[in-house]
Formats: C-alpha cells, structure tokens, sequence
C-alpha cells in the first residue's frame, strides 16, 4: 500500500505516493528525475548517493523514501545558483578534482556540510571528512585541493592554486 509523503527538494516542495520499501534515491532519481544524485553500491560503501537532509549529508541508498517526510532535502542539483557553479564545483573544476565524474556530486554535496561546520578544514580534516566516499580514479589528492580551494574563496581568500594539478 502506497503512502503519501510531503517534503522539499532543492527548495521545491513536493508531494508523492510511495511505497514504504522504496529507497530515497529511487525516489529522487526515478520519481524526481533528479539523476545527478548517483546509485554505486547500494551498501552505504561509496557514497555516491551521498545528499544533505536538514543539511547533514547522507547517504540516500540507505534511507527509505517515507523517513524523508516532512524533511528538507538537497541534490547536486540545487547547490549553483542561476547556473553558476558554487565555490566547491569551481574548486573541483580548476584542481582537476575529478575524473569520470562519478564520485563527484556525492564528494561535492559532503564537502557542502564539511565546510558548513568547518570554514577552514586542514587537510587531515578534509580527508576524514570525505573518508566515507570513495573515488577510484583520482587518489584524493586533487579533491583535497579542490575542497581547500573552495574553503579559501568562500572566506574571501585567493586560493592557493588555480592551475589544474595533475597527480
């Protein structure tokens, strides 16, 4: 029996009938067409399902669609403004932090809460922060670089580097 849930997404407001097995990034994905968000593991391993709820970023393969009702939800899609990139999509495009681009809007939207509470992360900070999202193609360290870039602008400071850096 379908149930009917209420919640925002990237500021928009919806109501849809789901069925209480259905996991949030199905419903996202497939009810939503929001496809940014990607399915990788199914496990919670990868994290490249990886959202922000009430702005804590989860893991949505592992959440049911009903547990999202009545929260706040935020895809790769609602983090530019007017089609802009916001600092971190920058960060990642002029440090290379990206290669197939799988990983990257699960990176992207953990690193959105990471800096949220951490304005100014270390380099250790960053990798624990992102330890739960894997990347098979980069090594992390060009993430690393793209996320202290976007942790620079976003105070206002010249970023360290803004030339590609290949590893």
């Amino acid at each position: 029996m379908n149930k009917e849930i209420s919640l925002t997404v990237n500021g928009e407001a919806h109501t849809v009938s789901v069925e209480p097995r259905l996991l949030l990034v199905h419903l996202i994905r497939e009810n939503l067409n929001l496809t940014g968000t990607h399915i990788g593991c199914d496990t919670s391993s990868c994290g490249a399902c990886t959202i922000l709820m009430d702005g804590k970023s989860v893991k949505s393969c592992t959440i049911l669609a009903v547990q999202a009702n009545g929260h706040s939800l935020e895809t790769i899609e609602g983090v530019s403004a007017e089609g802009q990139l916001n600092p971190l999509q920058n960060g990642f495009k002029q440090n290379h932090g990206l290669h197939c681009g799988f990983c990257t809007p699960g990176m992207i939207m953990r690193a959105t809460e990471l800096l949220a509470s951490n304005p100014n992360p270390t380099e250790e900070e960053i990798r624990w922060g992102i330890s739960g999202n894997l990347c098979r193609c980069t090594g992390y360290n060009n993430i690393v670089k793209a996320i202290l870039h976007a942790s620079a602008t976003m105070q206002g400071l010249e970023p360290a580097s803004t030339e590609p850096q290949f590893v």
